[in-house]
């Protein structure tokens, strides 16, 4: 069977995508066999601004409803691809929509939200982000804010959190929890890359790391396919198969001026570029081999071509992300 042939019959899971959405963009889903994405409702939003968000993706639903539906359970996901559409989880890269307000967790669940960073690289009233310079470990507040979200079923993310409010997190949560898009610090030393300590523990409590494309995460556009895939193949050795997947961190279709607000919010008067000084500070340019989702069947095949068994393929491309999904969307 082609490489081609085998994407095509897989559960293909995007953990994370922060993009501005319209039809193109939904039809580069379809176009890359994508099964379900995990999207970015929110940066620095409060809560009404992230009904707005989420109000607005109720529209989509409406409009696009033939190629695209809103994903809670997940079944959710199975029935997307049994009817030729993608699947989308509401997901928050930070926790500023439930405010200092512990009753909101269960209120943006019980509105479709199924994910929630604890930090987005500043410190939260969660815990420290990976930008911060010193870490103290997560707060009172967020060991309330874990337990809920343990209850009620929402996954959490440690994606832009520091090493010592992930590990304290991991150790908190009675549920496994994940990392949706970052890569091993072993690969690329990115401020947002997770030690083997920090993976290593992930692994160990039955979490998941999605792998990221992202430029500044795999060390630049130049990096081939091949040392991208065998970045994933050694880490597979390292944590097991079952604990990985892919978590793109694509964007699409964002403007400058966006990303300026999406790296300092309201929070800084300067633009605080981060892993993107030494780039000049815009967007970077992004490997040949992944330029939009229609680029997905390129990922099956470098990880075939690495020797992986297509039994262990179709766990990394979304098997991996359903089973977790499967467990962690659901109440206790």
């Amino acid at each position: 069977m082609t490489a081609s042939a085998i994407h095509d019959d897989l559960v293909v899971i995007d953990a994370l995508q922060a993009s501005n959405w319209d039809r193109a963009l939904l039809e580069e889903l379809r176009a890359g066999g994508v099964t379900a994405v995990h999207v970015t409702l929110v940066f620095w939003e409060d809560a009404r601004a992230t009904l707005d968000n989420i109000g607005r993706w109720h529209r989509f639903f409406e409009q696009h409803g033939d190629i695209v539906m809103p994903v809670r359970r997940a079944e959710d996901i199975e029935a997307a691809k049994a009817a030729g559409k993608t699947g989308i989880i509401f997901g928050f890269q930070n926790c500023s929509p439930i405010e200092d307000d512990l009753a909101l967790v269960q209120v943006f669940h019980e509105l479709g939200v199924r994910i929630m960073q604890l930090t987005y690289n500043n410190q939260s009233l969660i815990g420290a982000g990976c930008y911060e310079a010193s870490d103290p470990g997560i707060s009172r507040f967020g060991r309330q804010v874990i337990a809920e979200m343990n209850r009620v079923g929402m996954i959490i993310d440690l994606s832009h959190s520091a090493e010592r409010t992930s590990l304290e997190a991991i150790e908190i949560s009675e549920r496994p929890v994940a990392i949706t898009h970052a890569n091993p610090l072993s690969f690329h030393e990115g401020l947002r890359n997770k030690s083997d300590d920090l993976l290593k523990a992930l692994a160990q409590s039955g979490g998941m790391l999605g792998f990221s494309t992202y430029p500044f995460h795999i060390g630049g556009a130049d990096t081939t396919l091949d040392a991208y895939c065998g970045m994933i193949a050694d880490t597979v050795a390292m944590l097991g198969v079952d604990h990985v997947g892919f978590g793109t961190d694509m964007c699409r279709k964002l403007s400058a001026e966006y990303l300026d607000w999406m790296r300092s919010g309201r929070w800084s008067k300067e633009v605080d570029s981060g892993e993107a000084k030494t780039a000049g500070g815009g967007w970077p340019d992004w490997p040949e081999w992944f330029q939009t989702p229609a680029d997905f069947p390129n990922l099956t095949q470098g990880l075939l071509d690495k020797g992986l068994g297509e039994a262990d393929v179709a766990k990394i491309m979304g098997g991996n992300w359903l089973r977790f999904f499967r467990e962690g969307f659901e109440p206790r």
